[in-house]
C-alpha cells in the first residue's frame, strides 16, 4: 500500500520569492532587498526541516499559481497552486481538500521546528481543529480533521484580532499548539538576525 495515502498532510503556503512580492510590511522598514533575503532564507530553512519528515506528507501551496512549477522550490516536494481569492479563501480551499487530517503553515515563521508540527498533529488527533497562536494576535498554523465551512469569514487579517475573529466562526473549543512569533517588523527582523528564533525542539517532538 502507498503509505503517502494514509499520512496526514502538511501544507506549507509559499509565495514566489520575488522582489516586492513578499514581506511587504517588513520591506517598508528594512528595504525590499533585505525583506526578500529574509524570506528566501526563512523559507529554504523551513523546507529543509519539515519537507523530508516521514511523519507527514509535505505539499507546497504556491502563490501565484503559475510559479508552482518554478525551480525556486525543492524538486522532491509536491506542489499545488493556492488558487484565487483573499488569504481566507485560499486557506479554506486547502483545508477543505479531501484526504484526511491536514495542517497548514506559512513559510516565514523562523521558529517552526518539526516538533511543533508533530505536537500540532497530536492535538488534532484529539480535537476537531487546531491553531497555533502567534504573538501578535494572529496564528501561524491551522489544521482540521474534516472540512469546516466558513472558517475564515469576516476575519480581520494582519491585526491583533485575527485569531479571535477566526475562533468566533468556530463557535466551540479548539486545540491549541505552541505560540510562536512571526517576522513583520524591523524589531522582529533584528531578533531573527541575532538568532533569537533558533530555539529548541519542543520536548518529545523529535
Amino acid at each position: 500500500m502507498d503509505r503517502s495515502r494514509v499520512l496526514p498532510t502538511l501544507f506549507v503556503m509559499v509565495k514566489a520569492p520575488l522582489a516586492g512580492a513578499v514581506k511587504t510590511r517588513l520591506a517598508a522598514a528594512i528595504g525590499t532587498a533585505e525583506a526578500l533575503r529574509f524570506y528566501r532564507s526563512s523559507t529554504a530553512s523551513l523546507l529543509r526541516r519539515v519537507g523530508a519528515d516521514p511523519r507527514w506528507r509535505t505539499v507546497l501551496a504556491v502563490s501565484p499559481d503559475r510559479y508552482a512549477r518554478s525551480r525556486f522550490w525543492p524538486a522532491g516536494l509536491s506542489r499545488i497552486g493556492q488558487g484565487q481569492g483573499d488569504l481566507g479563501d485560499r486557506m479554506q480551499r486547502l483545508l477543505d481538500r479531501p484526504g484526511g487530517p491536514c495542517i497548514l503553515i506559512g513559510s516565514d515563521i523562523p521558529g517552526i521546528r518539526t516538533g511543533h508540527i508533530a505536537e500540532a498533529f497530536a492535538v488534532l488527533a484529539r480535537s476537531r481543529l487546531v491553531f497555533g497562536p502567534s504573538e501578535d494576535g494572529g496564528f501561524w498554523l491551522a489544521g482540521t480533521r474534516r472540512p469546516t465551512p466558513r472558517l475564515f469569514r469576516n476575519v480581520r487579517w494582519s491585526t491583533p484580532h485575527t485569531l479571535a475573529d477566526t475562533l468566533v466562526n468556530v463557535g466551540r473549543p479548539v486545540g491549541l499548539a505552541a505560540t510562536l512569533a512571526d517576522v513583520d517588523t524591523e524589531a522582529d527582523w533584528r531578533r531573527w538576525r541575532r538568532g533569537d528564533f533558533e530555539g529548541r525542539q519542543p520536548e518529545g517532538g523529535g
